[in-house]
């Protein structure tokens, strides 16, 4: 899917910095995040890459132990500006099983640019683990995506569309047990037809303000959103808290052991 979202140009340019980052690590899973995975990228946004790596486990059992999180790199490649970040698998998957958006959106994401044999299995771990913590995470990505909305002055479409996703990505992953993050896909289904003329705004451009009268309007309803965010909790058919950890745990270390390349003979 990631091939209709991004223009050769822009492939080319998040292949070429993957290609970098993987000569450093090793990728479990690289996705697509921002504007062009939640439907609404303008020609001025750039490519928001997430990814999640396995560190050495003989790096986990010296002295030093790695960093949790990869240096985080922005750089314009070819035209294109590349944003990347990568977080080590095993705070990833605490954060997984604590209901974390950010990290379930990586491994469960449609837009995959790099998905390596580990993939598969760490999908269906995930996949097993969605629980009612998520709702905890979507509100309050949201209510902090609304309040800088209220800082910019209820200017700004990009930021009314962020708390719109977040809600509506919460709300669909609270009554469907699915991750969706385009909100072009869900806004219909949740009888918010009407913020197509936020998505087209956004698409002329990442600065792009909407008109006094559209802002009155989506000010006096942007709260239905969080309203249908706490009413899927309450309708949920998910479990209170995931109810895979000791599986998800074995699975780590299992990988762990597969991936060991350190010495055998410590004399």
């Amino acid at each position: 899917m990631t091939e209709t979202v991004l223009d050769a140009k822009q492939r080319s340019a998040a292949d070429r910095l993957l290609d970098e980052e993987s000569a450093s690590r090793r990728h479990v899973v690289v996705s697509l995040s921002g504007a062009h995975a939640y439907g609404f990228p303008s020609p001025d946004s750039d490519l928001d890459v997430k990814a999640i790596h396995l560190a050495p486990t003989e790096r986990l059992l010296g002295l030093s132990p790695p960093p949790q999180s990869a240096p985080d790199r922005l750089e314009v490649l070819d035209g294109v500006e590349v944003d990347y970040s990568s977080n080590e698998i095993q705070p990833a998957l605490v954060g997984i099983l604590q209901g974390n958006g950010n990290f379930i959106e990586r491994v469960l994401s449609r837009f995959v640019l790099r998905s390596p044999p580990e993939h598969a299995a760490l999908r269906e771990v995930v996949k097993r683990s969605l629980s009612r913590r998520l709702h905890r995470h979507y509100r309050g990505f949201a209510t902090g995506q609304l309040r800088e909305w209220e800082k910019d002055g209820f200017r700004s479409a990009k930021k009314l569309l962020y708390v719109l996703r977040t809600t509506l990505t919460g709300t669909h992953a609270l009554l469907t047990g699915e991750i969706e993050t385009d909100v072009t896909l869900l806004l219909d289904a949740h009888g918010f037809g009407a913020a197509r003329e936020l998505v087209d705004a956004k698409k002329r451009g990442e600065g792009s303000e909407l008109a006094p009268a559209v802002s009155e309007r989506w000010k006096a309803t942007v709260g239905r959103a969080f309203d249908l965010l706490d009413s899927a909790l309450a309708r949920s058919t998910l479990p209170e808290e995931p109810p895979n950890v000791a599986d998800a745990e074995a699975w780590l270390v299992a990988l762990r052991r597969a991936t060991f390349d350190g010495p055998k003979d410590p004399r």
